[in-house]
């Protein structure tokens, strides 16, 4: 038997089907206009702010039973300390992460075109959002941006024994829709994760998205096909099926 047309697609959420960084960064902005107008930290309130995104660039979780809460909320706590000193300031560590967190989901939304491309698509594949991270924070998110109705599945990596680039939750997804591996196309922003986990799971197809023409590493996995969009997906889906047929 030869190759198969598509017949699902598992896609990314932060950063491909939302910006999740905008909204992240929106949220700091917010943040550094209430430490400078409540505590009066001018300067200090951008370095807090800075201090805070590297904590959470390099954020691990140290067991699955981890508060995120508790977790964020002493990256303020220590960002603040470091920053101007004195003692340990849990309440306005709260009042931070509170606002920052609120300000984010409130800017997470799925634009209409995505909405449009996504009931469409739909019509023609399985979809199956397959995002990582904690399962509380990306609950979060999916409810914010109110994407699930769009989605045949939703896979959280936080809920699962493993996340992307591990094969074995990618093994799960195709299970969930009845699918084969040679099926399915994984479309994501991070190169590590969503990419590699697509290729060692032997998918028919990866598609990177590059939003900002980021150029990658010498060492880094090699995707399929790269995007600077997910609204170019169908064209592309078209390509890639266009290549079945022509071999059959």
């Amino acid at each position: 038997m030869g190759p198969s047309r598509v017949r699902a697609v598992f896609l990314d959420l932060d950063n491909t089907l939302i910006d999740t960084a905008a909204a992240g960064r929106t949220g700091m902005l917010e943040v550094i206009k209430l430490l400078q107008s409540k505590c009066h930290y001018r300067d200090e309130a951008e370095i807090i702010c800075h201090k805070v995104e590297i904590k959470l660039r390099k954020e691990h979780f140290p067991s699955p039973h981890t508060c995120i809460t508790e977790l964020r909320t002493s990256h303020w706590e220590e960002a603040i300390q470091e920053t101007v000193g004195g003692a340990a300031n849990r309440k306005l560590a709260e009042e931070c992460y509170s606002l920052w967190k609120s300000t984010r989901l409130q800017h997470m939304t799925l634009a209409e075109d995505v909405k449009a491309m996504l009931t469409e698509l739909r019509k023609e594949v399985h979809l199956l959002l397959l995002t990582n991270g904690d399962r509380q924070t990306q609950r979060e998110k999916i409810e914010a941006c109110a994407c699930q109705p769009y989605f045949d599945a939703v896979v959280v990596g936080g809920e699962q024994k493993a996340e992307k680039p591990d094969p074995s939750i990618f093994y799960y997804c195709c299970d969930l829709l009845g699918v084969q591996p040679g099926d399915c196309v994984m479309v994501g922003d991070t190169l590590e994760t969503d990419i590699q986990g697509g290729l060692s799971a032997g998918l028919k197809a990866t598609v990177w998205i590059n939003r900002d023409g980021r150029v990658p590493r010498s060492s880094s996995p090699v995707p399929h096909y790269t995007v600077s969009s997910v609204l170019e997906l169908p064209s592309l889906l078209q390509r890639i099926d266009h290549k079945v047929d022509s071999s059959a």
